[in-house]
């Protein structure tokens, strides 16, 4: 059976997350030692004993689903897998995973990316809205007609998408969307308006961080959030990851091609919940999951 791992991103924190698996292998402390030195603050006590509030911080909340995905990662067997992918920043973990960086290589960079980030939400009035129950090319053709940056952000699974742009460009097209049919079109609580225009500012550093790594060639194929397409050239791999901070998280597309191109099974690694294993069955019902948690 061909498997593959994939990994969540922003929005898979919770609180106390890490603290059993460590208690469990405490050989483990050693990477959290290695992510505080890196971060410059206590990652650990964050993750152990942090409010729900301060796991929101983005410059934290992204340090804290990649470290705790690759603790999970590290804490099981070896198994094989023939693909990778994650939805955005779980993107960063699925390239550790496939060998193209190592974890404190990626973990800087998340770094970078959180701050980069946090800094342009700070900078711009912008957010996020779900819209579910409307069809995706009724969503980009609302998205459109509207006055300001609004745009498709996330493509999460049929019928759920997330949108993403200025508050008032978004507050316009949620009401469009509410008379267009949606079952649900509501502006989320998130820092900002992620994998838009209103990212750009951000793109830069990013990019330079990106740039200064040296990524090898994976083990396997990653499929990537910008086009959904598997890649497995190192230059190719590094110019998507460039990209995908102000682009579309084409998740549905990626699990298509995923299955089309054989994917049997898919194991989620960290987080809580099973928040890609649910887009996946609204994706293929017949595809089968895994979840790995602590």
């Amino acid at each position: 059976m061909k498997r593959a791992l994939i990994f969540p991103g922003q929005a898979a924190q919770f609180e106390g997350m890490g603290s059993n698996l460590v208690t469990k292998f405490p050989e483990l402390n050693s990477l959290l030692d290695n992510a505080n030195d890196i971060l410059g603050f206590d990652i650990r006590k964050v993750m152990f004993e942090g409010s729900a509030d301060e796991l929101k911080r983005t410059d934290v909340t992204q340090p804290a689903v990649f470290i705790h995905s690759y603790l999970v990662l590290t804490s099981h067997e070896s198994v094989d897998f023939e693909a990778v992918a994650g939805h955005s920043l779980g993107e960063f973990t699925a390239l550790v995973a496939a060998g193209v960086m190592s974890f404190e290589e990626g973990l800087q960079l998340v770094k970078t990316r959180s701050s980069l980030m946090q800094e342009a939400c700070a900078s711009t009035n912008g957010s996020m809205a779900a819209i579910i129950g409307l069809d995706d090319d009724v969503v980009e053709s609302i998205c459109a007609e509207i006055d300001g940056e609004v745009v498709a952000a996330n493509y999460n699974c049929p019928g759920q998408l997330v949108i993403s742009g200025e508050m008032s460009a978004l507050e316009a097209a949620t009401a469009k969307m509410t008379e267009a049919g949606a079952r649900r079109a509501m502006i989320l609580s998130v820092g900002g308006a992620f994998h838009s225009a209103l990212m750009s500012s951000a793109s830069e550093g990013l990019s330079n961080a990106i740039n200064a790594i040296k990524f090898s060639a994976p083990k396997c194929a990653i499929y990537q959030n910008v086009d959904a397409k598997a890649y497995t050239d190192p230059e190719m791999i590094k110019a998507n990851l460039i990209s995908q901070l102000d682009s579309s998280v084409r998740w549905t597309q990626t699990i298509q091609n995923m299955i089309a191109d054989g994917i049997e099974e898919f194991i989620e690694v960290g987080g809580k919940g099973n928040i890609l294993n649910g887009m996946i069955r609204r994706i293929d019902r017949s595809a089968n999951t895994e979840a790995w948690k602590e």
